[in-house]
């Protein structure tokens, strides 16, 4: 009868051969392990990073912002712009990607692109309608269009042309200041307000007077009457007022000749056009330092359907010869 003993020298032996094979074994194991690592990482597949949690992902944006601020303080637009287009890709749950947007609208604007930094102020507007930052991509389309119309007075005559930007610019400005009326940059907007209120109405009084010219005397009145209806503050009300009451006299429509005259008299006694307004009440066998007398309104009430803008748009015949806290 075998014993305990003889029972246990087999597996004794098997554990011992176990034992001496498995050193073989696991150097094998670890040499493919390392080789299968190396191909790995020879192919590009290295192993994913570790996912940011939000503190990070914010301070990540932060510092690129910054990055990309330095480029842009540098005035290196190309590279900034590259930089803030990065942000937006990779941060665009965050506030840094909103101001990159902005940074990026602001580079073209420094860059004298406006028609592009406009179009990017105004997505940022739509888009982030109760963004802080949307007084300030307004002031920017609004300084913007005013730079566009500026831009003009190097080519020809201002009125011969079309006033689609100055027409923006006026709208927006007229926007902007009823919004914020308080703004500290008041007088600077005050001032682009009026050169192309008078911008606009100098454009009408030229049509005006080209419809003069060629006999068309109610076309005439339309355009002087819409100038003084649509673009009080001016400056040009005294010179529309004689221009109407000379349309009027050449209509044998005295008594709002008349009436034109002397309005220019009461009202703008400063304008030097009231001299050829003395000498018209003149020619008509009128004293000037008479007062007026039941006299009819020579600027009536605008017809319905008349509008801001009305008619500045339309071709005319024959006219040819005629930056917040940026770092927040």
């Amino acid at each position: 009868m075998r014993s305990l003993s003889d029972l246990e020298q087999p597996a004794k032996a098997t554990s011992k051969v176990w034992r001496s094979g498995r050193r073989p074994l696991l150097r094998a194991v670890s040499v493919a392990l390392v080789a299968g690592s190396a191909l790995f990482s020879a192919m590009g597949c290295t192993p994913a990073r570790p996912a940011e949690n939000p503190l990070e992902y914010t301070e990540n944006a932060r510092r690129a912002y910054e990055e990309a601020l330095e480029a842009y303080f540098d005035k290196d637009w190309e590279q900034a712009v590259l930089l803030f287009e990065e942000i937006r890709r990779n941060y665009g749950y965050t506030r840094y990607a909103r101001l990159a947007e902005l940074r990026i609208a602001d580079a073209a604007y420094h860059q004298d692109k406006y028609a592009e930094a406009i179009a990017g102020y105004k997505a940022f507007v739509s888009d982030y309608p109760n963004d802080p930052e949307v007084p300030y991509a307004r002031l920017r389309i609004v300084k913007g269009l005013f730079a566009q119309t500026s831009d003009t007075f190097l080519l020809p005559p201002l009125e011969e042309r079309d006033l689609a930007n100055v027409s923006d610019a006026y709208v927006e400005l007229n926007k902007f200041l009823a919004d914020f009326p308080g703004h500290e940059d008041r007088r600077e907007l005050d001032y682009m307000l009026e050169v192309v209120t008078g911008l606009l109405a100098r454009h009408e009084l030229y049509v005006a007077r080209f419809y003069l010219r060629e006999d068309r005397f109610e076309a005439a009145v339309a355009r002087a009457q819409y100038a003084l209806r649509n673009f009080e503050g001016s400056g040009l009300e005294a010179e529309a007022m004689v221009l109407l009451g000379e349309t009027y006299l050449k209509m044998k429509k005295k008594k709002l000749a008349e009436a034109s005259f002397r309005r220019v008299l009461q009202q703008y006694p400063a304008s030097p056009f009231t001299l050829p307004a003395r000498n018209f009440l003149k020619q008509m066998g009128l004293d000037p330092t008479t007062a007026a007398v039941a006299l009819p309104d020579p600027v009536p009430k605008a017809p319905e359907g008349e509008g801001p803008g009305a008619g500045i748009e339309e071709e005319e015949p024959g006219l040819e010869g005629a930056e917040p806290s940026i770092r927040n």
